[in-house]
């Protein structure tokens, strides 16, 4: 009994000193978000009319009581998220909530992301996390309902080079790779050897580095392409949480918002409700943070991925009139070959930002996006698209924001006489805060310059008794007077500088730490760092600390 009450004791202190290593601070306070965001989050009246649900979780009853009334071709969902899984062999939990799919009572909660090279920047692995945590939480809360996390993979997007280099130990390491042309997901992937060689190099000798590589190798260089190979990484670092990743690039799928780019590259519907809602923000003084195009579609074949132009020819015949171009290369259709085109091959015609959340809702049961401040940002432009083509627009959730820190870390915060929320400030703020408490002497001169405007306030009085254009003239002289006193205060600063060097040095190898060129450390750091401490347990740390519907940022001590 004494051995349990040991083993009892040491289990809540291991709790509390895991609580003590978690810190808060406000996304306001963060200083690192726009004011849009953070309106959005606040609850402001303004931006109301430009979502659906408030993200709380009592919006959610009314969103699937709002969602069962809307028809989702499940069975083609899960027929093809089966065939996408055909080559993962220890997906037993994914097997189980496809199947839920086809159940009337099971909803989908998703993210989406671009098909980053080895996981790209932290907020990637929090925006999976905030999701299985809300289907997680959801099912505690609506117990009569069943909620799949699902990962999107934006595998039609065409950018290489935002996809192809993480960055690590202050380094960037890059996918070279010289026949990268059109959609990412189909990119082979069998170059990125010479990537993952130079990384076990970077990594050393360890168990966990030993791990890592070996996924890797197993990610890119056993599957054909950079979809399949996404779809397995993702897979191994989440598959005992049930998530399911879905790769939107399928003809069948398409087939099932078809009518709505038929709309979109013939009539413009999506250009023009986007646009209006987009006077709506102006009018409101919000920042708008995507423009629609006419056409809001790709057209996509091998190697290709293009913008779709209407070219309108009034000299030619009423039928040929019509002209749809695909920019930069020789392809061109009449009004009559898209329509057959889309018809015939779906699978070509590719959406961009405006389009995709529409696909996405249209083929999901879909309750909540997780997303970040950006994506929130385009997604309240949506609305109105959504409402036209009576699709549900869901609730717009933000993802978790977390900053990963160390014992060596705090301690040496701690030694500077600061907190890691201190690091939040200015560096030249930080610097002149830390010189002045570290002073030998007084470095400020304020009450040197407040008796010199006091002494000269009095010469004024005197000066303009005699007579009054000398006003100026003694106000031109106190002016000279004081910038010579805060020269002399500058001069007294960048001494202690001097002295103090090494300290500042720290600080700014701190700042640069926890705010990489400027940016939060999640939008710049990989993964592979801080999995090298910690293994898969830094996974199940941050699932267990994240609350995907608390927003803050967390301060997490690994």
């Amino acid at each position: 009994m004494r051995g349990f009450s040991c083993r009892l004791l040491l289990y809540y202190l291991c709790i509390l000193i895991m609580i003590i290593k978690k810190q808060k601070i406000s996304l306001t306070e963060a200083g690192q978000f726009s004011k849009l965001f953070l309106d959005y989050i606040n609850g402001d009246k303004v931006l109301r009319k430009f979502y659906s649900y408030e993200p709380k979780i009592d919006s959610f009853k009314q969103v699937i009581d709002d969602k069962l009334k809307e028809t989702t071709n499940r069975s083609l969902l899960v027929t093809v998220l089966k065939e996408q899984y055909s080559e993962i062999s220890d997906c037993a939990l994914q097997q189980k909530n496809i199947d839920l799919l086809l159940n009337k009572n099971t909803f989908t909660v998703c993210t989406g992301h671009q098909l980053c090279l080895f996981t790209g920047p932290l907020y990637f692995i929090y925006k999976i996390i905030s999701t299985i945590n809300l289907a997680e939480i959801l099912k505690k809360n609506y117990p009569d309902f069943n909620f799949v996390p699902v990962y999107w993979m934006a595998s039609e997007d065409h950018d290489f080079e935002e996809i192809r280099s993480i960055n690590l130990y202050g380094k960037k390491i890059s996918w070279i790779n010289s026949e990268a042309k059109g959609a990412v997901g189909n990119l082979k992937t069998d170059s990125i050897a010479a990537v993952i060689d130079e990384l076990k190099n970077i990594f050393g000798e360890s168990e966990n580095s030993n791990e890592l590589i070996q996924l890797y190798k197993d990610a890119y260089l056993k599957h054909r392409n950079l979809a399949d190979a996404t779809r397995y990484l993702v897979h191994k670092i989440f598959a005992e949480y049930g998530l399911v990743t879905l790769d939107g690039n399928d003809a069948r799928l398409k087939c099932e918002i078809s009518d709505i780019i038929k709309d979109d590259i013939f009539n413009n519907t999506n250009y023009k409700l986007v646009n209006q809602t987009i006077s709506e923000f102006d009018k409101n003084g919000l920042k708008v943070q995507v423009n629609p195009r006419e056409i809001n579609c790709f057209y996509m074949i091998d190697n290709l991925r293009e913008r779709i132009e209407h070219v309108y020819n009034s000299s030619l015949e009423d039928d040929k009139r019509d002209v749809y171009n695909v920019l930069n290369t020789s392809i061109s259709f009449t009004k009559e070959t898209m329509i057959n085109e889309l018809k015939l091959s779906p699978e070509r015609f590719s959406p961009n930002v405006v389009l995709r959340p529409v696909y996405q809702q249209k083929i999901l049961p879909n309750l909540a996006y997780i997303g970040g401040p950006g994506e929130i940002a385009y997604w309240l432009e949506f609305k109105e698209m959504f409402d036209h083509h009576k699709i549900n627009f869901p609730v717009l959730i933000p993802r978790n924001f977390a900053m990963l820190t160390d014992e060596k870390s705090n301690s040496q915060i701690q030694k500077l006489g600061f907190t890691i929320t201190d690091l939040f400030k200015d560096t030249e703020l930080l610097t002149k805060e830390f010189v002045s408490k570290n002073a030998g002497s007084e470095l400020s001169l304020t009450l040197q310059k407040d008796e010199l405007t006091n002494v000269f306030a009095d010469i004024s009085i005197k000066a303009t008794a005699v007579d009054i254009t000398l006003k100026g003239s003694v106000e031109a002289e106190l002016q000279k007077v004081l910038n010579a006193v805060k020269n002399i205060e500058s001069k007294l600063v960048r001494s202690e500088k001097q002295k103090q060097e090494t300290s500042i040095n720290q600080i700014k190898k701190l700042k640069n730490k926890f705010f990489p060129e400027g940016s939060l450390q999640e939008r710049y750091d990989n993964l592979a760092p801080y999995y090298l401490i910690s293994g898969k347990q830094l996974i199940a740390d941050l699932k267990e600390q994240f609350d995907p519907l608390d927003f803050k940022l967390l301060i997490l001590t690994i």
